[in-house]
């Protein structure tokens, strides 16, 4: 028996706890362990909170991409118009259910949306740089690293409590 198509919609204000609670299930603590995208060994306290998605949601050509089967939350990515190309953030797949391919329909639907709704030339991200094997993720979807670094916010809790002093961003990007 194969597997419903997922299903995409655009989040509102009554999914917020829902996309909290998975976005911190992705990143942190030990339910994140399940799968490969966890940040829990450099980073502790909170990756995001309502405030944050709320704010993405409110935000002129910005959307939070929900991907669904049978009504259940699976996944879901920040996609939103950022000086002239597409910004993807805030991706997470439920981890019990990373490697299955839910995550390259995500990528898949955000870009489309960038490209055919928005009509924008690219898609960037920032991704901790340390981060090998999620970079090469990404590059086998067409990103590349574009050398340009950000600091990463330490002291800031909203970005979580760091628990390397050697975390720094770097911007991916891909052509549409």
């Amino acid at each position: 028996m194969t597997a419903q198509p997922l299903q995409f919609r655009r989040a509102t204000h009554a999914d917020i706890d829902a996309l909290v609670a998975l976005i911190e299930s992705a990143y942190r603590g030990d339910t994140s362990k399940q799968g490969w995208t966890t940040e829990a060994d450099m980073l502790g306290g909170r990756r995001t909170g309502p405030d944050d998605v709320q704010a993405c949601i409110d935000r002129a050509r910005s959307v939070i991409l929900i991907a669904e089967r049978d009504a259940q939350l699976l996944a879901c990515a920040h996609v939103a118009d950022e000086d002239g190309a597409g910004y993807f953030g805030m991706f997470s797949v439920n981890p019990a259910l990373q490697g299955g391919g839910i995550g390259k329909q995500v990528i898949a639907e955000a870009e489309r949306v960038v490209r055919e709704e928005w009509a924008l030339p690219a898609m960037r991200m920032a991704v901790i740089d340390i981060r090998d094997e999620l970079i090469a993720f990404y590059e086998r979807r067409g990103y590349h690293r574009t050398g340009i670094k950000k600091p990463f916010p330490y002291g800031d809790e909203r970005f979580g409590l760091p628990k390397r002093d050697d975390l720094r961003f770097e911007v991916l990007e891909k052509a549409l």
